[in-house]
């Protein structure tokens, strides 16, 4: 296999959870250009069958389930589905999250519990759910989207929650990576930086000293660059890889 081939995902099939728009659209649409078929999910139905047509413009398959994450059978659903509409599940993309604002001292604890449980419970869910027909198969992929956020105390905004809902993705990645390397599956996650998304006000002037002009790069990432970086994670380009937290920040956290 030669270096390029290396990140080819001809045959394969992902999930990608919150594929309807930002990391997550940018997500499916750079496995399909690479290779894979694509089941898209999100709460959004046009939107996510705009996703859709994308990757069948690509020629790759593509199929939709609509959902609340958050309901208890829905990580099911989707990896069933999947397997009955895209034969298999080798990859599987953790992207969908939500942050609250508020400072510490005021967060609700079911507002804490809403951010952990969206952003680690509900990813658990979706790796135990797809976990089961990687290890029947031998093989799989399971890329989590973190974030620098899970290292460093983002400024100015309070958003103790979210920080700590990404420190422990990234840790329940190390973690699950080591306990299911014997089953095949590798498990990795990313940790971007700022990037233009939905919920990140990042045009706002008054966020730009702290989000972009502290940057080595002075800019903030658009979601199309975070593509390659998660194609690079699924693919056999990474094979040696487990465990890791793949850092694409433009320099923002180097000490």
């Amino acid at each position: 296999m030669s270096a390029l081939d290396a990140f080819r995902l001809d045959g394969r099939a992902a999930i990608v959870t919150g594929s309807t728009r930002g990391i997550g659209r940018s997500a499916a649409l750079a496995l399909a250009d690479a290779g894979a078929d694509i089941l898209v999910t999100g709460r959004d139905p046009e939107a996510a069958d705009e996703v859709a047509n994308e990757v069948r413009s690509r020629g790759r398959r593509a199929h939709v389930v609509i959902g609340e994450l958050t309901d208890d059978e829905t990580p099911e659903r989707i990896v069933s589905e999947a397997q009955q509409h895209l034969g298999s599940v080798d990859i599987l993309v953790n992207n969908a999250g939500i942050c609250r604002w508020k400072p510490a001292i005021e967060i609700t604890p079911a507002e804490f519990q809403e951010v952990m449980h969206t952003n680690v419970g509900v990813l658990m869910s979706m790796c135990q759910a797809a976990a089961r027909p990687m290890q029947v198969q031998g093989a799989g992929v399971i890329v989590n989207v973190g974030s620098i956020s899970g290292f460093i105390v983002n400024r100015p905004q309070h958003q103790a929650s979210y920080n700590a809902s990404k420190a422990a993705v990234h840790q329940l990645s190390r973690s699950l990576a080591v306990e299911w390397a014997d089953l095949g599956i590798r498990v990795n996650a990313i940790a971007p930086g700022y990037v233009k998304t939905g919920i990140a006000p990042i045009d706002d002037p008054q966020y730009a000293p702290w989000w972009v002009d502290l940057s080595p790069q002075r800019r903030y990432a658009l979601p199309d660059e975070l593509g390659p970086s998660i194609v690079y994670l699924a693919s056999d380009a990474s094979s040696f890889m487990t465990g890791a937290v793949l850092t694409v920040d433009g320099g923002y956290s180097v000490p």
